[in-house]
């Protein structure tokens, strides 16, 4: 049997493995896996962009299906948000969003929010989750003042470690971490069901400057999506300094010594347009599966239970 085949495989037991949850289990959805800017990126006329079509990739997101309450959530609000929100399953008698947790104030992010104004869906207090810093840029900038003025979103401040309690099975944590904080805190969020937890990092500086253990918090988890964006960084010509993320080289150099069981926990997402691990570029993503690591796919589905 062939390498190449063999990684297909051992990738579709693990997608259907894992993709295939109880009707009645909670569960959280891959919505998107690209980087803020899209893919194909603005103005991008390499060949890592040349054969993407529209619409074939949306930016990082969650979804979160609460089975029992027919609710469903967002981790992010992205400016895919209108489409994303047609992949999550729905219920008929069902609100078509219960509640969305924003990580931090850069585009890909908590820009979608603008759907839910006049505009758009005119929503009705959807809640919005997010830490104070967050919370008081949307309050006080426009045009998503305007939302809250309307009363097409609530505010709801949540606070660094503490739990947010979603239903009998699934609460949420907020974990602060270490980014270009403009406008805005940056957090990612550990989602906590019935049996399982899942880790939702799309953005950090750098692991090393987090006063947590990534390796550590993978262990306590079942599942982590963690931050993807740049394969090395040569892949740009641009200063890194000026927008530090772990590069995927990093993170795998850090787990390689954990077991495979660990490596197997992890999904890269929030992936760079110029990342070879989107287009296999010299089989980097096959190396990365057959070390026992994952690279997010769109529609994967995670039970909580």
């Amino acid at each position: 049997m062939k390498l190449s085949t063999l990684y297909y495989l051992i990738f579709f037991f693990f997608f259907f493995s894992h993709s295939q949850n109880n009707s009645n289990s909670d569960y959280v959805q891959v919505l998107g896996i690209i980087q803020d800017a899209g893919y194909p990126h603005i103005g991008c006329e390499k060949d890592c962009c040349k054969t993407v079509s529209p619409g074939e990739y949306f930016v990082s997101c969650l979804g979160l299906v609460d089975k029992k309450n027919n609710k469903r959530y967002l981790f992010d609000a992205t400016p895919d948000m209108h489409n994303q929100l047609n992949l999550l399953e729905k219920f008929p008698d069902g609100n078509l969003i219960d509640g969305i947790f924003l990580t931090h104030a850069h585009i890909g992010h908590y820009t979608g929010l603008m759907y839910l104004g006049r505009e758009g869906l005119g929503g009705s207090n959807v809640k919005v989750y997010a830490l104070k810093k967050m919370a008081n840029f949307l309050k006080k900038n426009g045009p998503w003042e305007q939302l809250v003025k309307l009363k097409n979103i609530s505010i709801q401040t949540i606070s660094n470690k503490d739990f947010v309690k979603l239903s009998e099975n699934i609460f949420v944590i907020p974990l602060k971490v270490p980014h270009r904080d403009e406008y805005s805190e940056t957090v990612g969020y550990k989602i906590i069901g019935k049996s399982k937890k899942i880790l939702f990092i799309p953005d950090i500086d750098k692991w090393d400057e987090w006063e947590k253990s990534i390796i550590d918090e993978v262990k306590l988890v079942d599942y982590a999506f963690i931050d993807g964006t740049f394969y090395n960084g040569s892949e740009l010509n641009r200063d890194m300094s000026e927008i530090p993320h772990p590069s995927v080289e990093e993170t795998l150099q850090l787990f390689l010594d954990q077991p495979v069981e660990e490596r197997n926990k992890i999904f890269f997402i929030h992936i760079n347009h110029t990342n070879p691990i989107l287009t296999n570029k010299n089989g980097i993503a096959d190396i990365i599966e057959s070390l026992g690591f994952n690279i997010a796919k769109r529609g994967l589905k995670l039970t909580l239970d």
